[in-house]
């Protein structure tokens, strides 16, 4: 076994290739010094717990799910974008522009340190998962426990790979033998299928061994996986699985995606089955009952009391969780993700790295989403699609929805401002005077998520009183440095900032992050759990007995009360009343609809890059061109300024290349049986 690739102690020579994640693990330099062996690495409980510190440590950088476009740009998708970094790109700091990204013209070397990453981390999981069992320092449940947190962490490095790379090799278990030649260790790329089952069944072990101990871990250990992390990663490897990519794609792209010997590895076979074991995995972490979605009492205090929604006649009548009587949507949404929450006490996150993540993280995300005048970047920016997603309070469209892109329905856009007289009546709130009324009677996800031109910024960190409270607006002329000027990147190409993350405290003044409030990551949040579950029953003609993690059957079929268990928590805490009754009747108007509510309620979280290519929408939605604001107007030319045109700051387009990440030359020449993605190039 001394001969097994996944022995070899590349952690523990001091490198120096890692850090400590000095929050949740404890320090592991100062122990790994000399060539320990596996003995008396596992023997002890710190040297073991270092181990699996190590392999966390992957979990980081690149391979973060949400983070700021240097670590990974595939959180801008239709939704977001920046506007910064967008001149003299400079290949050896391995960044992006937007543009670039957009256009397909990043290149097969570009951000692929998820790959080596990942099956680093894989390589010592499973040494560690071989090797647990000698420890003679923790107890049978703790060794359980352990492994249950080293399988998942292996099989969640896989699902980055899997999401990114599309298809990947899948290592045997029990190792490779590194005395062997690079051609004789060479692995093919398995099949979608496969490398989604696999990621499953892993999962669903990780599950059990975590069961005892690891179904809630406390504020020490907020960044560690539990028994619900395990289930949910696996609900989501089955939804990819099952959706129109992996399931039933008969495209050129598809035909041409194939291993050495010419095996597809996306499957042309439509198997219905494959929505109902999604289903089953959504509703495992649904029946757990640990989690929930986060509210707050309802207040009705202050200038920027909250948004209340209007009478529906269901959910206006009724307290939480039946209804939103009284909770506050605005402040229940914006606090899941600005940071007023500690991990441990955020009762939605199913996984998170919490606040561990340095560099680009989060919190450099807001820095870049504040105005100007707060000393922010400024350059973080919404789509005029995403605005006009949103919602009327009523849960109708807003007037002109998507008439730019050919979508709409006739309807013009909403033209007028708030008055001053509409303010001192509290009339529109939360707008303020000089602000569209395009802006008025949205959502309360609206007002937590878009800094629309004149929103509130509290800022109070700021140290000058001056600086706190302030309107911001976005036209050229402004007179704060927020509008569009030429000389510089700090301006927001369409007009629409971003306001999700970001606590009312929070400022960047003297360009330093401890004035900003630290937030933990939604690497996989309940709400997209719900909202999966709702998907994969939509799916449904037949019905179907899939057995649960625990081994009881569930009958899965397209049961409209099953679909709004997951529809309604969501719809509930947003504010929003509950889809027409003809909308839950007819399976296409609700896979349209249910689109819709990911791209609102997950936006900036990762997820929508990922969705449109699951769904195969990215050809479509990822082409349209960019609208938003005309920021070339000063503040006299406010109607044109809130008349939606093209952003020719922005591009956009889609070619088939851009299914997938390219896979480096280098990791093809290490592998000769590891094929490239449709697009990309084998050589140097």
């Amino acid at each position: 076994m001394q001969k097994k690739i996944y022995f070899v102690l590349l952690l523990v020579l001091g490198t120096g290739i890692l850090s400590s994640c000095k929050k949740n693990y404890l320090e592991s330099d100062q122990y790994f010094k000399d060539r320990l062996t596996i003995e008396k690495v596992f023997k002890s409980k710190v040297y073991t717990e270092q181990w699996l510190a190590h392999v966390y440590e992957e979990f980081k950088g690149i391979n973060a799910d949400v983070a700021s476009k240097g670590l990974t740009p595939h959180n801008f998708a239709d939704d977001m974008y920046y506007g910064d970094r967008d001149r003299d790109y400079d290949p050896s700091k391995n960044e992006l522009s937007y543009n670039m990204f957009k256009m397909g013209q990043y290149t097969e070397n570009d951000k692929q340190g998820t790959w080596t990453q990942c099956y680093r981390g894989i390589r010592n999981a499973t040494t560690f998962i071989h090797n647990v069992y000698m420890n003679t320092e923790m107890t049978p449940v703790e060794i359980e426990d352990y492994r249950g947190q080293a399988r998942f962490a292996r099989a969640y490095l896989y699902w980055l790979l899997l999401r990114k790379y599309g298809p990947i090799p899948l290592l045997p278990d029990e190792g490779l033998d590194y005395t062997e030649s690079y051609d004789d260790l060479a692995t093919a790329r398995s099949t979608y299928e496969e490398c989604a089952a696999y990621i499953g069944n892993e999962m669903l072990l990780a599950a059990q061994e975590m069961e005892t101990l690891g179904m809630t871990r406390g504020q020490d250990g907020s960044a560690r996986p539990t028994c619900g992390a395990a289930l949910a990663t696996r609900a989501k490897a089955l939804l990819y699985a099952a959706s129109p990519l992996a399931n039933g794609n008969t495209s050129s792209f598809a035909a041409r995606l194939t291993d050495d010997a010419g095996k597809h590895l996306l499957s042309a076979d439509y198997q219905e089955e494959k929505w109902a074991k999604a289903a089953a995995a959504a509703r495992d972490v649904i029946e757990l009952g640990v989690y929930q979605l986060y509210w707050v009492p309802l207040q009705e205090t202050g200038e920027d009391a909250t948004v209340i929604p209007p009478k529906d006649n269901n959910f206006s009548e009724k307290s939480w969780p039946e209804g939103w009587a009284n909770i506050d949507p605005a402040r229940s949404y914006a606090q899941v993700f600005d940071g007023t929450l500690q991990p441990s006490g955020n009762p939605e996150l199913i996984f998170t790295r919490s606040n561990n993540q340095g560099g680009e993280s989060i919190s450099a995300m807001v820095a870049h989403q504040l105005p100007r005048s707060a000393t922010g970047w400024n350059t973080h920016g919404l789509t005029q699609k995403l605005i006009d997603a949103y919602y009327l309070n009523d849960g109708k469209d807003a007037p002109g929805k998507d008439k730019e892109i050919g979508r709409g329905d006739g309807s013009e856009r909403v033209s007028g401002y708030v008055t001053q007289a509409d303010h001192d009546a509290s009339k529109y709130r939360p707008l303020r005077a000089g602000v569209s009324l395009q802006y008025a009677n949205r959502e309360p996800r609206f007002y937590a998520s878009v800094a629309y031109n004149g929103s509130f910024w509290t800022l109070l960190n700021e140290t000058q009183e001056r600086n706190r409270n302030q309107q911001v607006f976005y036209y050229r002329d402004d007179n704060k440095g927020n509008g569009f000027n030429s000389s510089n990147a700090y301006w927001l190409r369409t007009g629409f900032g971003v306001k999700k993350f970001v606590h009312p405290s929070d400022t960047y003044e003297g360009g330093s992050m401890s004035r900003i409030v630290p937030k933990a990551e939604p690497a996989i949040r309940y709400a997209d759990i719900l909202l999966a579950y709702a998907e994969a029953l939509n799916e449904l003609d037949g019905s179907y007995s899939i057995p649960s993690w625990r081994g009881e059957n569930y009958s899965i079929n397209r049961d409209i009360t099953q679909m709004q268990r997951g529809i309604h928590p969501v719809r509930i805490r947003a504010g929003v009343p509950d889809y027409p009754a003809n909308v839950y009747s007819n399976k296409d108007e609700l896979r349209k609809t249910l689109k819709r509510e990911r791209f609102i309620e997950l936006m900036g979280e990762g997820q929508r890059y990922y969705d449109l290519r699951r769904w195969m929408d990215a050809p479509v939605e990822e082409a349209l061109p960019v609208y938003g604001c005309n920021v070339l107007m000063n503040g006299n030319e406010r109607d044109l300024f809130h008349q939606p045109i093209a952003v020719w700051a922005l591009k956009s387009t889609f070619a088939d290349k851009m299914w997938f990440w390219p896979i480096s030359h280098s990791e093809l020449k290490r592998n000769k049986r590891l094929t490239q993605n449709p697009g990309w190039t084998y050589n140097d």
